[in-house]
């Protein structure tokens, strides 16, 4: 294990504390209705909530044994359970205040336990990102589809309005502005001039990074069963979708959510869970204000956030410590290379 450098550990100290500040915002909001939003989780239909563990179980499991088409072209393969084993643990790391550690674990775990080299490993996960946000932008062009009028309300109501309000104030600052402009070209002016020096530096990071994209597009276009790798990829998004959308099912207010518009929360609140580890505070504000925008109230808006993203992270929890005591049991006969 690499030692922390003061760049990972000012890393994790922001991330953690964005996290945190962002959990404090969303409880403040409706730190008056405490008792109400108590009251709710008790009222809870915890049946929908226990489809919701479900069918988010059968994602990740999906995900693992989709791992092996990736690896197939390429020489390798991984065990069902090891491979299972490396999804959720890599899930459980994401949690941490640590950038994309998951991803990391995953390559490591496949590299002690099946011999996949970690190059290999890592860049088919960055494979599997890469068709992640394909789908992501097909779930964003049918979400435009189902529901463009709310979407613009959204954009209107959260991004157009408070830019207009921002310029507008800029304006009323002319030495504020003239500063930017002057601050902004000047950088310009630095990087032009500078450019082949900086580019030399930064040469063998970018050479390996765009190294690693070619290498898990390759594993793409050498896949042997095209056609059954599209289809588990559609069901790892459909299960994300379908949990999503049963566990709404759980509060009497949020169970009026149709379809279309979990298409909505399910996109901006996938978004939400790249900021900050496991999606922790941001993930919470973006869904209690997409419900609210919908209608619902501000009690059960802010409690099915943290109702969804409890049970997930406790599934989540509970599998990827149990992974962790059972890998080295399962796998006490194989060769383990450090």
């Amino acid at each position: 294990m690499k030692k922390l450098t003061t760049k990972s550990i000012i890393q994790i100290v922001v991330l953690l504390g964005l996290g945190v500040l962002l959990v404090w915002l969303a409880l403040s909001q409706v730190a008056e209705k405490k008792e109400e939003i108590l009251l709710a989780f008790q009222n809870a239909n915890y049946f929908w909530v226990a489809i919701s563990i479900i069918i988010g179980f059968f994602s990740h499991f999906l995900r693992a044994y989709r791992w092996n088409y990736l690896l197939e072209p390429l020489g390798y393969k991984t065990t069902l359970f090891n491979s299972n084993a490396a999804v959720f643990i890599a899930y459980f790391s994401n949690y941490a205040p640590i950038p994309r550690m998951g991803e990391l674990y995953r390559a490591t775990i496949t590299d002690r336990y099946d011999k996949v080299p970690f190059q290999v490993g890592f860049g088919t996960v960055i494979t599997e990102r890469i068709v992640d946000t394909i789908l992501m932008l097909i779930i964003f062009a049918l979400t435009m589809v189902f529901q463009f009028s709310e979407l613009a309300g959204l954009l209107e109501k959260y991004v157009f309005s408070g830019l207009r309000n921002k310029f507008s104030g800029l304006m009323e600052r002319p030495v504020l502005v003239i500063t930017l402009l002057v601050i902004v070209g000047g950088g310009a002016i630095v990087l032009f001039v500078f450019r082949k020096k900086i580019m030399s530096k930064l040469k063998g990071k970018f050479g390996k990074v765009i190294k690693g994209f070619v290498e898990g597009l390759s594993s793409i276009r050498n896949i042997k069963h095209a056609g059954r790798f599209i289809v588990l990829s559609l069901l790892i998004w459909a299960a994300y979708f379908y949990s999503l959308y049963f566990c709404l099912k759980a509060l009497p207010e949020t169970a009026l959510i149709n379809q279309s518009q979990t298409l909505t929360l399910m996109l901006f609140g996938t978004v939400g869970i790249i900021f900050t580890p496991g999606g922790l505070g941001m993930y919470h504000i973006i869904i209690m204000e997409i419900l609210m925008f919908y209608g619902v109230d501000i009690v059960p808006a802010a409690a099915f956030p943290w109702l969804v993203w409890t049970s997930q992270f406790i599934m989540i929890a509970v599998l990827g410590l149990i992974f962790m005591v059972a890998l080295p049991i399962v796998n006490k006969k194989k060769h383990v290379v450090s």
